[in-house]
């Protein structure tokens, strides 16, 4: 088991990786555009009629996969978790941890559901490009199917904790 969670450990740190250079050079690509935007309109060299249109799609592929980086590394942001603290005895708490997840669980799939449908279904292109918008909503399924890999992982190791009835988390 301790061979597997080493892989899965490798895996997780690759994944997240990849997912921390994507929205750097997402972040990138918008920086550039966005400041040939303001140059060129103190200097109209060019026309930037595209300009909407590209800078929408960055954007929506930032945030997504920005939130599966979250998800993998558990960093999303929490009010405080006062209701854990309040619950008597570990394994009350340790259950009622597997219980949020399953409830980010049930969002997740959802949300991955009706993403994947709008993406096969669309057949619209983009005005100045012509780029299938499909390709644009792409960025939900695929954040969404990480996030929901990494919600049942940490579903398997909540309820494992909870069987073992001690919070090693």
């Amino acid at each position: 088991m301790t061979a597997v969670l080493g892989l899965l450990a490798r895996l997780d740190r690759a994944l997240l990786l990849v997912l921390e250079v994507v929205c750097i050079a997402l972040f990138a690509a918008m920086t550039v555009i966005l400041t040939l935007n303001i140059v060129v309109r103190f200097v109209p060299f060019m026309s930037m009629h595209w300009f909407d249109e590209i800078l929408e799609m960055l954007y929506g592929a930032l945030i997504f996969y920005g939130a599966a980086a979250v998800w993998v590394a558990h960093g999303h942001f929490s009010v405080g978790d006062w209701l854990s603290k309040r619950l008597p005895g570990t394994r009350s708490r340790l259950l009622y941890r597997f219980l949020v997840e399953a409830c980010s669980l049930v969002f997740i799939a959802v949300f991955f559901k009706y993403s994947l449908d709008l993406t096969l279904q669309t057949s619209e292109h983009t005005t100045a490009f012509a780029i299938p918008k499909a390709w644009l909503y792409a960025c939900m399924p695929i954040s969404g199917a990480i996030m929901l890999v990494y919600s049942l992982k940490n579903m398997v190791l909540e309820l494992r904790t909870v069987v073992a009835g001690e919070d090693v988390a």
